[in-house]
């Protein structure tokens, strides 16, 4: 049990080093972009004015895109449904199967006792109605 708790963690320290990275690399990718683009709109100036505006706007775009998007509510729903069925300690068959039969014989006592019960009332009412 201590082996699994363990490699959970391990798992959930890499995945979380992982996302950290990916995030250094997005933001350095970025940082890269906007400085050619900012010394490219010099030149460009000189040539027409046009083609600046163009840079500009296509360094707006590649900001936006850089940006990390939100996660969808439902998406993330659904992952953590899933991360917390993976931790549930499901029943073996074996124990299933004998406790739906204790169940089922739990719902056949009281269904005699109530069959007991009306048949005894309904005897009642009949000999009341005499």
């Amino acid at each position: 049990m201590a082996n699994k708790n363990k490699k959970k963690s391990n798992q959930k320290a890499n995945a979380l080093k992982a996302e950290e990275v990916k995030q250094e690399e997005a933001q350095s990718l970025a940082e890269q972009v906007v400085p050619e683009a900012e010394a490219s709109a010099p030149a460009e100036k000189e040539k027409s004015g046009k083609a600046v505006e163009v840079k500009a706007k296509d360094v707006d775009k590649k900001k936006k895109k850089d940006k990390p998007k939100k996660p969808n509510k439902m998406v993330k729903a659904i992952k953590d449904t899933g991360s917390e069925l993976k931790k549930v300690t499901w029943p073996t068959f074996g124990k299933v199967v004998k406790q739906t039969g204790i169940v089922l014989v739990v719902v056949l006592v009281f269904a005699l006792v109530l069959l007991g019960l009306d048949f005894v009332c309904m005897h009642l009412v009949e000999l009341l109605v005499k």
